[in-house]
C-alpha cells in the first residue's frame, strides 16, 4: 500500500478540521460541502473490504429522502447487504482521522482485518441525481485508483439497483445480469408471468400514478415504462423536470403529513403511490368520493404481501414456515390481522432496517416492512430450490400456484427494500386477488395512534428490553406506563431514547384518536419526571 500517494491525493480531498461524522443503516449523511474527504475515504476502504472479501463491493452516492443540499455515501457488501456492523466502525474511525493521522489509521484497519493487500479489488459505483453527486463520485474513484483498485461507474442508478448489481457480480449472474436491461428484464418478464396467471384482470387498462419525489426513481421508472407496458400504465409526478428533491413531495413527506404530494393531480378512488429520493422507499393512497385521504403504509404493504403468500402455500400444501417481521411501530391492528386472521405469525425488532432484515433470514420466507415503507421479501436459498422444484412437479392448481411463488421469487429485490420491485409486487397481488385499493384499505382499519417527543437532559437514562417495547430504566416508568395503558380500551404504549438526539420518543395508540392523544400525553408527563426532562412539560395537544 503507498501510503505516500495516499496521502498526497488525500490533501485534495482534506478534511474540515473538527468535523465529526458516525456511520449508521443509512451510511453517511450531511451538508454535501462537508463530504468531498469522507467520499475520497469510502473509496479507499471499499477497496480494503474488496480484498479482504475477495469479492466485489459497492459504493452508493445519495442521501435518500434528505433535503436535495444534504447528500451521503453508503458501502454494499458481497450479497447485495448493508456493510458488516465492524466495518462501519471502520468507516467513522476512517472518516473522522485527522488529515496527519489517516493513513496510519487505513493501515490499522488493514491490519485489524487482516486485508491481504496483493489480492486484487473491483468496487462498482452509483449516484442519485442530486446537483452535488456526479463531483461527489469521482472522489470515490479517487480513492479507489489511488490504491489500485478497479471500479465501474454506473452513473445514475437507484440504491436498489446497486444493491443489485452488486449481488449479480458476486453471484456469477446467477440473480441475474448486473446491467440495468438485465434488471429490467428481470423485474419485467416475472410481472408479466405473474400476472398473466389472473382469470380475469377486471381493469383492461390498469394505470398507477407515482410521485417520484423529483429524484432518480423517475429516469428510472421512464426507462423501464415500455418493459411493462402491456400490464402496467404508470403516470409520472415529480419527476424532476421541475420542482427539488423530496420537496413537499415522496413517500417520507406523504407519510409524514398525512397527506398529498404537491404537484400529483388526484381523482376520487385513484391508486397512487410515492417513492422516496433514492427509490428504496415506497407508500400507496388514494383520495375517497368525499374527498378524504387515505394512507396505505408498510404495514399493510407487509400485510398485502404476507396473505397472497401464505394463501400460495396453502394451495401447494407447503410447510415452509413464512414470518412477518415488524418494529414496535407497527400499527397493532396489523399485527392483530396478521395473527388472528391470516394466521401468519408476526415477530418484532428493534426500530432500524438492519434489525428487520437479520430477523427476516431466520425463516424460509421472510417479509419486512417498516411503517414509512422501507421493506421486501427474503427466501432462503432451501425455500427457492423448493419452489422451483415444486412449480415444475405438481399438476395443475398446485402447479400454478408454485409457478406464481417463483415468479415472486424473481421480482422481489431481496437486496433491499426496492420502490420499483415492490411497486410491482403490489401491482400483481391486487391483479391477482382482484382487490381495489379501497378493498385493499378496508383489510383492517388501523388504530388511531399518536407519536410525541420529549426533551430529556440524557437520554441514556432510559434503556429498554423485548424489541423497546419495555423499560428497564429509570425505576418506575414501565410501571407507570402500565397504569396509564390500563386505562384504555385497545390500547398499548412505549418510550425509546432516539438514537442521535438527547428525546424520548413517545408512541401510543388507543380505540379513538381522543384517547390516543390523551396517552400519549400521560405517558409524556411520565417520561419528563421520572427520566429527567428539561424545559417546559409536555402539553396537551402540542
Amino acid at each position: 500500500m503507498d501510503l505516500d500517494a495516499v496521502k498526497e491525493h488525500s490533501a485534495l480531498h482534506a478534511k474540515p478540521s473538527g468535523l465529526v461524522l458516525q456511520y449508521g443503516t443509512a451510511g453517511f449523511r450531511t451538508k454535501a460541502e462537508h463530504l468531498d474527504h469522507v467520499m475520497f475515504r469510502m473509496g479507499l476502504l471499499a477497496v480494503l473490504r474488496s480484498k479482504q472479501t475477495k469479492s466485489t463491493i459497492g459504493i452508493m452516492v445519495t442521501a435518500s429522502h434528505n433535503p436535495e443540499e444534504d447528500n451521503g455515501v453508503k458501502l454494499v457488501d458481497p450479497l447485495g447487504e448493508m456493510l458488516a456492523p465492524s466495518w462501519e466502525e471502520h468507516a467513522t474511525c476512517l472518516a473522522n482521522a485527522e488529515e496527519q493521522d489517516m493513513p496510519r489509521v487505513l493501515l490499522d484497519i488493514s491490519v485489524k482485518a487482516a486485508v491481504s493487500l496483493q489480492q486484487d479489488a473491483f468496487v462498482v459505483i452509483g449516484r442519485d441525481t442530486r446537483p452535488s453527486s456526479e463531483k461527489l463520485s469521482q472522489s470515490v474513484i479517487d480513492g479507489v485508483t489511488v490504491l489500485k483498485g478497479q471500479f465501474h461507474d454506473y452513473g445514475l442508478l437507484t440504491t436498489p439497483q446497486l444493491h443489485y448489481m452488486v449481488y449479480c457480480r458476486n453471484t456469477g449472474g446467477q440473480y441475474g445480469k448486473a446491467t440495468l436491461e438485465g434488471y429490467y428484464e428481470k423485474l419485467s418478464k416475472a410481472f408479466m408471468e405473474l400476472t398473466k396467471q389472473a382469470s380475469c384482470s377486471g381493469d383492461e387498462n390498469r394505470s398507477l400514478k407515482v410521485d417520484c419525489a423529483n429524484g432518480i426513481g423517475a429516469l428510472k421508472l421512464r426507462e423501464m415504462e415500455h418493459y411493462i407496458a402491456q400490464g402496467l400504465s404508470v403516470q409520472l409526478f415529480n419527476d424532476g423536470t421541475k420542482g427539488k428533491l423530496n420537496h413537499l413531495c415522496g413517500a417520507d413527506f406523504v407519510k409524514s403529513h398525512q397527506k398529498p404530494p404537491h404537484g400529483m393531480e388526484m381523482k376520487s378512488n385513484e391508486r397512487c403511490c410515492s417513492f422516496d429520493g433514492d427509490a428504496d422507499r415506497i407508500v400507496y393512497y388514494y383520495l375517497d368520493v368525499d374527498g378524504h385521504f387515505h394512507l396505505i403504509d408498510g404495514d399493510k404493504i407487509a400485510t398485502l404481501i404476507s396473505s397472497f403468500l401464505k394463501e400460495l402455500l396453502l394451495e401447494i400444501g407447503e410447510s415452509l414456515n413464512i414470518g412477518v417481521v415488524q418494529t414496535a411501530y407497527a400499527n397493532g391492528s396489523s399485527t392483530r390481522y396478521l395473527e388472528e386472521v391470516m394466521k401468519v405469525p408476526v415477530y418484532c425488532t428493534k426500530t432500524g432496517v438492519k434489525h428487520l432484515h437479520h430477523k427476516a433470514q431466520e425463516f424460509d420466507i421472510g417479509v419486512y416492512f417498516e411503517a414509512n415503507g422501507h421493506g421486501t421479501v427474503l427466501f432462503s436459498k432451501a425455500a427457492e430450490t423448493k419452489i422451483k422444484q415444486l412449480a415444475r412437479e405438481l399438476e395443475d392448481k398446485k402447479r400454478k400456484a408454485a409457478k406464481m411463488l417463483e415468479n415472486v421469487i424473481d421480482l422481489i429485490n431481496q437486496t433491499a427494500g426496492d420502490a420499483v420491485s415492490d411497486m410491482l409486487v403490489i401491482e400483481a397481488v391486487l391483479i391477482l386477488k382482484g382487490l381495489t385499493v379501497q378493498q385493499w384499505d378496508a383489510l383492517y382499519r388501523d388504530l388511531p395512534n399518536r407519536q410525541l417527543k420529549v426533551k430529556v437532559a440524557d437520554r441514556q437514562v432510559i434503556s429498554t428490553t423485548d424489541a423497546e417495547r419495555q423499560v428497564v430504566t429509570p425505576p418506575g416508568l414501565q410501571e407507570a406506563i402500565n397504569d396509564l395503558v390500563k386505562k384504555y380500551k385497545l390500547s398499548r404504549a412505549f418510550v425509546r431514547p432516539s438514537g442521535t438526539e438527547d428525546i424520548v420518543r413517545v408512541y401510543a395508540e388507543a380505540d379513538s384518536q381522543e384517547n390516543a392523544d390523551s396517552l400519549a400525553h400521560a405517558v409524556s408527563l411520565a417520561v419528563f419526571q421520572l427520566a429527567g426532562g428539561v424545559g417546559e412539560a409536555p402539553q396537551l395537544g402540542l
